[in-house]
C-alpha cells in the first residue's frame, strides 16, 4: 500500500509540473504568434494631383555689375558719391588731378596753331610756285619741292590735331560718371589714393538692380527631364515655365514672383550642371547684387501616386516600399521614383498601382521581407507609439 500511495503521489506532481509547463508554454507561444505580427501603419495607394516646389539654392545679381575703372593713372582730388547710393547715368563718381592732363591739352592747342600757321604758309608758297610754273619761269622740280612742303605740313597738322583729340580725351577721363543707373557698391579707393587702369581692384561696382537675376543650377537629368528626353525644345519649356517664387535668406518669400529668362547653353563637366537664371523685378530695391536666396519651382502633377519617404528603403541606389497583400504579408517590391519631390513625399512612376497597402511605419527596422504584420491606421500610430512609454 505504501508503494502503491508513493506511486500515486509521484503521478500527481508530475501531472502538476506537465499542467504548469504546458501552461508557460502556451503563454509563450501566445507572446511569439504576438511578436511574430507587429502593429505597423499602413496605407492604401491612390491616384491625385500634387503641387511639389522644387528648391535651388540661388545667387543674386544685378542686371548689370559694372566695375568702375580709372582710364587714366592719377591722384583722386574728389569722391562724389558714398557706398550704397543710387546714381544716375552719367552721374560724376570720381575726380582725378586734371592739372597735368589740362597742361597736355593746352600744350596739344599750341601744337596744332603751331601747325596751322605752317600749312598756311606752305599753302601760300605753293601757290605762287605753281604760277611761276605756269610761267616757266621756275623748274617743275621746284614746284613740286613747293607742293610738297604744303603736303608735310598739313600731315603734321593732322598729326597734331589728332594730339590734341587724345589729350582731350584723357582729361575727360579724369572725370569718372555712372555708366547706368544703379547702386554704388564698395569703394576702396578714398581722396589722395592714386588711380591707375592697372589697379587691381575697381574704384568702386555700379549694380543696376531695378531688375536682379537669380543664378541656381540644374543637372543634365534635369535638364533632359525638361524636354522629356528630346520630345520638346528647351526654349519652349522654359517660355512654358510658371511664375517662380524666390526664398530669401533669413526664410521669407519675395512677395514678386519671377520668371525663368534663360539657361546656358554649356554644361560644366565638373559639376555637371547647367547655369540658369530666373529674373525679378526689384523696384523697391529691396534686393541687392550678391545675396543668396533659394529659387522656388513649382510643379503641378495630376494622376500620380505619392507615397511618404519614410515608407521607402534604398539597397544598391533602387528604391523599394514594402506591399502588405491579403494575408497582411510583406512583400519588398521595387519603384521608380521622380527626380522630383518636397523633401517629405516621393513621386512614384511605377511599381505600385492604386488600390494597393504598403507600410508607412518601421521601415528598415521592424519590417522585413516576408513577415506578417497587424496593419493599423497611420492616424493612430503615434499614440499607440506613445503606449510603452507609458
Amino acid at each position: 500500500m505504501k508503494t502503491t500511495f508513493q506511486s500515486v503521489a509521484i503521478f500527481v506532481a508530475s501531472a502538476s509540473v506537465a499542467l504548469l509547463t504546458s501552461c508557460g508554454g502556451g503563454q509563450n507561444a501566445g507572446q511569439q504568434m504576438q511578436q511574430a505580427a507587429p502593429q505597423i501603419a499602413v496605407m492604401t495607394v491612390e491616384q491625385g494631383t500634387s503641387d511639389l516646389v522644387s528648391a535651388y539654392p540661388a545667387t543674386i545679381k544685378g542686371k548689370t555689375d559694372i566695375d568702375i575703372r580709372p582710364q587714366v593713372s592719377g591722384f583722386i582730388t574728389k569722391v562724389h558719391v558714398d557706398e550704397g547710393q543710387h546714381v544716375r547715368k552719367g552721374q560724376t563718381l570720381f575726380t582725378i588731378d586734371q592739372v597735368q592732363f589740362q597742361a597736355a591739352v593746352d600744350q596739344a592747342k599750341a601744337a596744332v596753331a603751331l601747325a596751322q600757321t605752317s600749312v598756311n604758309t606752305a599753302a601760300l608758297t605753293a601757290k605762287t610756285k605753281q604760277e611761276l610754273f605756269a610761267k616757266n619761269i621756275i623748274s617743275e622740280y621746284e614746284n613740286q619741292l613747293a607742293q610738297n612742303s604744303l603736303a608735310q605740313a598739313q600731315a603734321q597738322l593732322a598729326q597734331a590735331q589728332a594730339g590734341l583729340v587724345t589729350a582731350q580725351k584723357n582729361l575727360a577721363y579724369t572725370v569718372v560718371t555712372a555708366p547706368s543707373d544703379g547702386v554704388v557698391g564698395k569703394i576702396p579707393a578714398r581722396e589722395g589714393s592714386l588711380a591707375s587702369p592697372s589697379m587691381v581692384q575697381p574704384l568702386t561696382t555700379v549694380s543696376d538692380t531695378g531688375d536682379v537675376y537669380a543664378y541656381f543650377s540644374l543637372t543634365e537629368k534635369d535638364l533632359l527631364g525638361m524636354t522629356d528626353n528630346g520630345a520638346s525644345t528647351l526654349d519652349a519649356r522654359i517660355k512654358s515655365m510658371p511664375a517662380v517664387q524666390l526664398k530669401l535668406a533669413d526664410g521669407t518669400i519675395y512677395p514678386v514672383e519671377g520668371k525663368v529668362a534663360t539657361v546656358s547653353g554649356t554644361i560644366d563637366n565638373t559639376t555637371g550642371s547647367s547655369t540658369v537664371r530666373a529674373l525679378f523685378k526689384n523696384s523697391n530695391g529691396m534686393l541687392r547684387s550678391g545675396s543668396t536666396g533659394q529659387v522656388l519651382i513649382p510643379n503641378h502633377l495630376d494622376n500620380i501616386i505619392s507615397i511618404p519617404q519614410k515608407a521607402t528603403s534604398e539597397i544598391q541606389g533602387k528604391k523599394f516600399v514594402y506591399v502588405v497583400n491579403d494575408s497582411n504579408k510583406v512583400v519588398s517590391v521595387p519603384v521608380e521614383i521622380s527626380p522630383l519631390d518636397d523633401g517629405k513625399n516621393y513621386i512614384v512612376l511605377s511599381g505600385l498601382q492604386p488600390g494597393q497597402r504598403i507600410a508607412v511605419e518601421g521601415v528598415g527596422t521592424i519590417v522585413r521581407d516576408g513577415i506578417t504584420i497587424t496593419p493599423t491606421d497611420p492616424k493612430q500610430q503615434p499614440q499607440q507609439e506613445q503606449q510603452p512609454q507609458q
